[in-house]
């Protein structure tokens, strides 16, 4: 088979999406899987799912720092149940220097250790398993 946009080339796959023969230069992979330069550009103008949650870490961090004894940041970060159990005891003030700490390590932590944490899904969100 022979590459789709450019004949005489021999195809090293196929386009997952519309089933042309692709070569070597115009492959191009997301997540693993080849399309082609047109159902690519297709993927990337696909608006993510609108369940997706986005958490920043900066205001994860300052929720930390500055309310973190009510456990702003727990209910941020998707974690009710410890921000329920923030509330319960923020009469002491523990969970203010607990809010405090972890706001620090927040904001210390890098950037993909943050999402990887706090932005992957869920296994309950039903990702959708690779064919």
């Amino acid at each position: 088979m022979d590459c789709n946009s450019h004949p005489g080339k021999s195809a090293v796959g196929v386009c997952v999406s519309c089933g042309k023969g692709l070569c070597d230069v115009c492959a191009n992979k997301v997540g693993g899987k080849m399309y082609c330069e047109t159902c690519s550009n297709k993927l990337s103008a696909v608006p993510s799912a609108p369940d997706a949650v986005g958490r920043v870490k900066l205001a994860a961090g300052l929720f930390g720092i500055l309310i973190g004894g009510l456990g702003v940041h727990k209910f941020y970060l998707g974690e009710a149940g410890l921000g329920i159990l923030y509330l319960l005891f923020c009469w002491t003030g523990i969970p203010s220097l607990i809010g405090l700490v972890e706001g620090i390590i927040y904001l210390t932590m890098s950037d993909p250790d943050f999402n990887a944490k706090y932005n992957a899904p869920k296994p309950s969100q039903g990702t959708a398993p690779a064919v």
